[in-house]
């Protein structure tokens, strides 16, 4: 795709007005030098709308845009189900986990599995999330994001990801969660309008400028294949949406885990003013989370009829964009750029709080705010260079990223919502069943993986969580009552929530009923 000079001004005023903007919200009143509750979270004043936003920003990246816009190409309307249900997932862990967690007034989610189980509990999840994010995540956005640069641009992928990361720390680096969250409020206006706006050219060129309306009935018309929600056995992408499992199978597991117990996510839930206020910002994103679809899954069915002969499903999305005018170009690459760096600012903020709150903190107590501050900072930028050096000879073999991502962390995925679901709601759950689910997640899983290779991945993932759920129930119930001074007694907790918001959890049940009832 070719940028004209219009395109890269209006990009290169993207980029100096987001560094701008994060210098401006990191600034301290005269005298006060940041401590680990500023720059970790936010100075926990987070209002919802910053939440919302930020949660998207967040979870948005180049891979996803692009990757769901070839599965949209390659099996369409049902990818959605990732999107629609994150959604539903919103609701439950603000109503049912988000009281639990701010009433902890915890930092990380490795600080609550030692209020829960014990120190030896958060060390270890502590370490393995460190490692996870960054040689699987962190790397994983840095290489797709200059890949999705290189699909767009030409740049060379090396050039792409020190641009990224040099961007990223830029904006993000001295102001800590309170620039990212505040600045992800722009990515998400420009990622929603930015890809809007690619939506409604893509549906009015398949309707020959006849209206959005006509072009979205042209599609399901002419590709009804396109439109189903539920696929079924002799469908052949069944291996990656298994029928009715994005309903009531492993996709809740996954949901669970990367929504409600995920630091790199919850942490902006966690810097909220209020309770009411992050209640608020979860339900902002729920509804984020619907749209997401038009943004990204229709411009790739589009793209079955304005560009058939594709070689590839993931070059979609790039040769939409291709077919923007000029001007327009500039603003979507600024909407993809956006979705990158914005991961990569959340993902190097969340490695540097659990390092610093988890680790370094427990082995080196008594230090100043400011020296923890430092250290925070030191280790975002150690992270990024880390994952840039082992990018390329740990991805580049992998022709699809996301998958790499999601087998990986499939692995470990249903101990951990094991682990964090008896915790928070079965005060009988001991130390050694977290373990042994932690544990036996892993086993399982790779048993499932080169035994039973054809099995879904999404139904494994179910199957492997039930299986670790009853080991931790049997080993917990086989050994000693443990008690645990700092965690929360369920019986003593108020889920009770606002009218407002159940109002507005109703409305997105209802959609939810409407889209799949209509698409079923």
């Amino acid at each position: 795709m070719e940028l004209a000079n219009l395109d890269i001004g209006i990009f290169v005023v993207y980029v100096l007005g987001l560094i701008v903007l994060a210098t401006w919200v990191s600034r301290e009143r005269k005298g006060h030098d940041k401590d680990t509750k500023d720059y970790f979270l936010a100075g926990k004043a987070l209002p919802w709308w910053a939440i919302g936003a930020s949660l998207i920003a967040a979870n948005i990246s180049a891979e996803q845009i692009i990757g769901m816009s070839g599965s949209g190409y390659a099996l369409g309307l049902g990818i959605a189900s990732y999107e629609w249900m994150s959604a539903l997932t919103l609701v439950i862990v603000g109503k049912y986990m988000l009281p639990i967690f701010l009433k902890q007034k915890i930092y990380t989610m490795p600080q609550y599995l030692e209020q829960r189980y014990n120190h030896n509990v958060r060390m270890v999840m502590a370490t393995f999330w460190l490692g996870l994010y960054v040689f699987v995540n962190l790397t994983s956005i840095l290489w797709l994001g200059s890949l999705a640069i290189y699909t767009v641009t030409g740049i060379d992928v090396v050039y792409g990801m020190v641009f990224l990361a040099v961007f990223a720390l830029s904006y993000s680096l001295y102001g800590g969660l309170k620039a990212v969250a505040f600045t992800d409020i722009i990515q998400v206006v420009l990622l929603v309008f930015g890809g809007l706006f690619l939506t409604y050219l893509t549906l009015d060129m398949v309707s020959d400028n006849t209206g959005i309306f006509g072009g979205f009935l042209v599609l399901t018309e002419q590709f009804p294949e396109k439109f189903d929600m539920i696929l079924s056995r002799d469908n052949p992408f069944y291996q990656d949406l298994p029928g009715i499992s994005v309903l009531v199978g492993g996709l809740w597991v996954m949901n669970f885990s990367y929504w409600g117990f995920n630091q790199y996510i919850i942490q902006r839930a966690l810097a909220a003013e209020s309770l009411e206020e992050a209640q608020k910002g979860i339900n902002f994103a729920a509804f984020l989370k619907l749209l997401m679809p038009i943004i990204v899954v229709l411009p790739g069915i589009a793209a079955v009829m304005l560009a058939p002969d594709l070689e590839r499903p993931d070059q979609a999305y790039p040769t939409m964009m291709g077919l923007m005018p000029v001007g327009f170009k500039g603003l979507i690459f600024a909407a993809l750029v956006a979705a990158i760096v914005s991961s990569l600012a959340s993902m190097i903020n969340s490695i540097s709080t659990i390092f610093t709150m988890d680790l370094y903190s427990y082995y080196r107590p008594g230090k100043s705010q400011t020296h923890y501050v430092t250290v925070g900072r030191l280790v975002s930028v150690s992270a990024l260079i880390t994952a840039m050096i082992v990018a390329q000879p740990l991805l580049s073999s992998f022709d699809q990223g996301f998958k790499f991502i999601q087998d990986f962390t499939g692995f470990f995925t249903p101990g951990i919502v094991v682990i964090f679901l008896l915790g928070l709601f079965w005060k009988r759950a001991t130390a050694n069943g977290a373990v042994v689910a932690a544990v036996g997640s892993f086993i399982v899983s790779c048993l499932f993986y080169y035994f039973l290779p054809d099995f879904p991945f999404m139904d494994r993932v179910g199957v492997v969580f039930l299986i670790c759920l009853a080991l931790a129930i049997i080993v917990s119930l086989a050994g000693k009552k443990e008690f645990h001074e700092q965690a929360v007694d369920i019986r003593d907790m108020d889920f009770s929530t606002s009218r407002t918001f159940n109002l507005q959890a109703l409305v997105i049940i209802l959609i939810l009923i409407a889209l799949y009832a209509t698409w079923w």
